[in-house]
């Protein structure tokens, strides 16, 4: 017998509509996706091994190198940032927890400046940096 199906409740309808309307947004995540729900999981890998990839891929591996060094912008960035704000937190009002929150906040944006000076620095608007890391992936569970 066939079950009857009747109409979808309010809440459903509306979470089917929330999933969609964000999955539209982070449709960029797809390209990750067959390697977080891989069967076997990455190897491990180290500054070698990504050197191994950038020799052996002339398209991909100089923009993973851009990539790998605009990434040492942000920790720098997090760094000083951390340091410098729990520094006049904790100059100001000696307090321990204040001098802790502004440390977490001072990396987050001391990070995010970082990699954004990074992005105009080497110009990375104009790479593809999301498919070198993908091909640099996929690379990697090929030679495992």
């Amino acid at each position: 017998m066939g079950e009857n199906q009747g109409p979808i409740s309010f809440f459903k309808n509306h979470w089917q509509g929330y999933k969609e309307f964000w999955g539209e947004r982070f449709s960029f995540l797809d390209n990750y996706s067959k390697i977080i729900y891989s069967e076997k999981p990455l190897p491990h890998w180290d500054s070698s091994v990504v050197e191994e990839f950038i020799a052996s891929d002339p398209v991909h591996g100089p923009t993973l190198k851009t990539a790998r060094e605009a990434a040492q912008f942000g920790m720098v960035g997090a760094a000083v940032g951390a340091i410098t704000t729990a520094g006049y937190a904790w100059k100001w009002s000696k307090s321990p927890h204040g001098a802790a929150l502004s440390f977490a906040f001072g990396a987050a944006v001391g990070g995010t400046f970082g990699i954004e000076v990074a992005n105009h620095w080497y110009q990375l608007y104009r790479l593809d940096t999301m498919a070198s890391q993908v091909k640099f992936f996929e690379w990697l569970q090929k030679r495992a």
